[in-house]
């Protein structure tokens, strides 16, 4: 018995130790239901006029299209990157493409800015739009 104790003890070290190195950091959103949607379900918009992993939605533009802003701390991994804005903000980015909420879209999994001037569009499984 005494033997099965030393060994629990130990893998239940191991195991602790490991944690650490095993936790890996949420995507800050998501696909459901062919859309990109945040933790809360609120989709996630692209700006055509949007460049170089640069957003120009700014001034009264962000006022209606406020942007996904990262926290402190958040770390950009795979196809997800942090970009700094204008006003010092930080903002996610997508495949290079900030992405931003529309200002009207009040519950979960509403979509009233796709394609509103044919320039804001939602993502979809076949990623953003280039």
């Amino acid at each position: 018995m005494k033997q099965y104790s030393h060994s629990f003890k130990a893998l239940l070290l191991v195991a602790a130790f490991s944690l650490p190195t095993m936790a890996f950091a949420a995507e800050p959103a998501m696909m459901k239901n062919d859309m990109m949607v945040d933790h809360k379900g609120m989709v996630l918009y692209t700006f055509d006029k949007d460049t170089g992993g640069k957003s120009v939605c700014t001034g009264e533009c962000a006022e209606y299209w406020p942007p996904f802003t990262a926290e402190a701390g958040d770390k950009p991994e795979g196809k997800w990157r942090i970009i700094k804005r204008d006003d010092g903000t930080m903002q996610w980015a997508y495949m290079g493409k900030p992405l931003y909420y529309y200002k009207d879209d009040k519950a979960a999994g509403e979509m009233k800015g796709d394609k509103k001037k044919d320039v804001w569009h939602v993502i979809t499984n076949s990623g953003p739009k280039m």
